[in-house]
């Protein structure tokens, strides 16, 4: 019995939008915007860090979209010395618990010094998301 309920929740897990759920990133709490297949990860609360190179409520991390249990799009670096995004590919999962876990290669750049200075080098960047609740 238990195992067949415990099928039942990761049926709807796959199946559930999650709209209108909240979701830790880094210290910051992320609200998942859900329509249809499209997916946004949305600054709700910024964690301190965050919030000092300018990020504020309603600014937009993640832009994409969800086929089956995997999520494609696009992430955005934010920094206070950067005045555009810097937008990049990022795609993962969506795992039990649930948590989604996302993937991508991205442009550095030197942000020392008030600059925003390309360095050539290309980082790899994992970013987390762990469910906290729903509204």
């Amino acid at each position: 019995m238990k195992k067949s309920l415990f099928f039942m929740f990761l049926a709807c897990i796959s199946q559930i939008a999650f709209a209108d759920s909240f979701w830790d990133h880094n210290g910051s709490t992320m609200r998942l915007v859900a329509n249809g297949n499209e997916r946004q990860f949305v600054y709700e609360v910024p964690s301190k860090r965050m919030y000092n190179t300018g990020v504020r409520r309603g600014n937009v991390l993640f832009n994409g979209y969800k086929s089956g249990n995997k999520y494609f799009g696009t992430s955005t670096v934010f920094s206070k010395n950067c005045h555009y995004d810097l937008a990049y590919k990022v795609s993962g999962n969506v795992y039990e618990g649930p948590k989604v876990v996302l993937y991508g290669k991205r442009k550095q750049y030197d942000t020392s010094n008030n600059k925003c200075v390309p360095t050539g080098k290309v980082v790899s960047d994992k970013l987390v998301f762990t469910y906290l609740y729903t509204e």
